[in-house]
């Protein structure tokens, strides 16, 4: 092919790759609300275990908008990845040789693999506990008291019930506190008085004198910023496989340095996460357990095994 008919390979490539991503974005759209609030969940999960307010905001009348627009987007591309993956193959492939095709056909669906691994730890091992330090460790570093005098005579406190959920058909204007979401509810009335129109809800919080309330925007933007570094970092068998292959790392010298990869993994860790011990010693245990499986890897499958019935002759 000429330079002019690789141009317009590629401009094909890329012209089928994003009409491949408009109903998978028309379908994200849909769905985008679900996955906000699944993303948001270990933020609130852990803003209520503190006693704090377990709701995020919004500064700013397009934030949700563009949250919602940017979670659509990158559920589009992560959904999309592998049509955009076999466009890029389509390309690329007649260039390649035999063995060199073999390779791709080991790494595409490893590196799929400890991505998927990557977002799941993320999302169900590191949030809670980051967030769960980071959330803590403001609440408690400072802290409110109100004065306390009897009650003066004729004075009764009402008592809200304390329910785990909401009442099925609660009466119009009463009152409970829900524990699960930890908000004093009411019953608003309807125009009638005689039903209820919606119920309405008060977050509330303990003495922490800094309240916390999150921007949604500023969240979402964090988490994804961790899934691209948590993707990235859990690649790392990959990497050492194919620096094994290429000849440029041996197995059995890398084995003699395990000390300085733990050093790697605990700075990698620092790096990636708050600095908080318990995010640290969580996220370089598994990224030296990733070390583990690269040396494994690059024992049991050196780079004959891809080839092992191919010349370099292209097909």
């Amino acid at each position: 092919m000429s330079f002019g008919e690789h141009l317009d390979e590629l401009r094909k490539r890329l012209i089928h790759a994003l009409l491949g991503l408009i109903p998978i974005f028309v379908v994200a759209l849909v769905f985008g609300g679900p996955i906000l609030e699944f993303l948001i969940v270990p933020a609130e999960d852990q803003l209520r275990a503190a006693g704090q307010a377990s709701r995020l905001q919004a500064t700013g009348p397009a934030e949700v908008f563009i949250a919602y627009i940017k979670v659509a987007l990158v559920l589009s591309i992560l959904v999309g990845g592998p049509w955009l993956i076999y466009q890029v193959w389509l390309f690329v492939s007649p260039g390649l040789y035999k063995n060199e095709r073999r390779f791709v056909y080991v790494l595409m669906p490893l590196s799929a693999a400890l991505t998927v691994v990557g977002m799941m730890f993320l999302y169900w091992v590191m949030l809670p506990v980051m967030l769960g330090f980071l959330i803590t460790f403001s609440s408690n570093i400072a802290q409110t008291s109100a004065s306390t005098a009897p009650l003066p005579e004729g004075i009764v406190l009402p008592i809200a019930p304390m329910l785990t959920v909401d009442p099925t058909e609660p009466p119009p204007g009463a009152f409970w506190f829900n524990d699960s979401l930890h908000e004093l509810r009411f019953a608003l009335p309807d125009a009638d008085g005689e039903g209820v129109a919606q119920i309405l809800g008060v977050p509330m919080t303990g003495g922490a004198l800094i309240s916390q309330q999150y921007r949604v925007s500023e969240y979402i933007g964090m988490v994804f910023g961790l899934g691209i570094a948590f993707g990235i970092a859990f690649q790392l068998p990959l990497v050492m496989l194919l620096l094994g292959w290429s000849g440029m790392a041996d197995p059995r010298f890398l084995a003699k340095q395990r000390k300085y990869a733990l050093l790697a993994c605990a700075l990698a860790g620092a790096i990636l996460t708050p600095a908080d011990p318990a995010s640290m010693v969580l996220l370089a245990g598994p990224l030296y357990g990733l070390f583990e499986v690269g040396l494994l890897l690059m024992r049991f499958v050196p780079s004959r095994k891809p080839t092992t019935d191919g010349a370099m002759g292209a097909d």
